[in-house]
């Protein structure tokens, strides 16, 4: 049975992508800081393993890879997925703490992730494996006020770009998907705030589905950058 870790997946995308994995029937870790939203997802699924912990930890991250590879043998997939928007301010109004608080999770979290994944791939036998990282639309174009959130997205895509190098030798391939618009909490809070003029939306399930296409394909196959939004979004052209 293969292997997926999946960070953020007590809700949102994480959840959904979760809920994806265990129905093509792989065994998946749920990583994440709410234990019942974790036992939620994971209930009625016996190849669900939950895993309490904060990406930003380096203890957490340690104690979860490992629970999880002993658990399933070996780790075939990470999807880096946790992530969180911040507070939608000018950067004149963003205090420090608050930028610090978005790179954290975002960047210094997914790189611990990465950092434990591509370890275990390189050692495991046989050698190999592949780590998804969740970019974003805002990793090529911003939405306005949102100067932590859209840099360190950017720098994710240095991160999978830099994997995607070091990793070839080790058979272990990096991929990004850039999501735009799935119905998540996040971009219900968006909506609420915009009643006149909704923006676009796809279903959340839709990012599960293409998240399992591209780890399930064969190793000498890479999705290297996967973008998927909802249609009518502006992003292609002036919008």
């Amino acid at each position: 049975m293969k292997s997926v870790l999946i960070t953020g997946a007590s809700a949102g995308i994480g959840a959904a992508c979760a809920r994806a994995f265990l129905d093509a029937g792989w065994r998946v870790g749920l990583m994440a800081r709410r234990e019942g939203a974790l036992n939620a997802v994971a209930a009625g699924h016996e190849h669900a393993v939950p895993l309490q912990g904060d990406v930003t930890s380096p203890e957490d991250v340690a104690h979860c890879f490992a629970e999880f590879t002993a658990t399933a043998g070996r780790l075939d997939v990470l999807f880096n997925n946790a992530g969180s928007f911040g507070r939608a301010a000018m950067i004149d109004e963003l205090g420090y703490d608050e930028w610090r608080q978005v790179v954290d999770v975002n960047l210094n979290g997914m790189f611990l992730c990465a950092q434990a994944a591509f370890a275990q791939m390189r050692r495991q036998q046989p050698q190999g494996g592949r780590i998804i990282n969740n970019g974003s639309i805002s990793a090529h174009a911003p939405r306005p006020g949102s100067v932590a959130y859209t840099t360190t997205k950017h720098a994710i895509t240095g991160l999978t770009r830099t994997l995607s190098l070091d990793g070839r030798a080790f058979d272990i391939a990096c991929g990004q998907i850039d999501i735009g618009n799935a119905r998540t909490e996040l971009l219900e809070g968006i909506i609420a705030a915009n009643p006149d003029a909704p923006p676009p939306t796809m279903e959340v399930a839709e990012v599960g589905r293409a998240v399992v296409q591209m780890a399930d394909l064969p190793p000498e196959a890479n999705v290297q950058f996967m973008t998927l939004m909802a249609t009518k979004m502006p992003y292609i052209g002036r919008g």
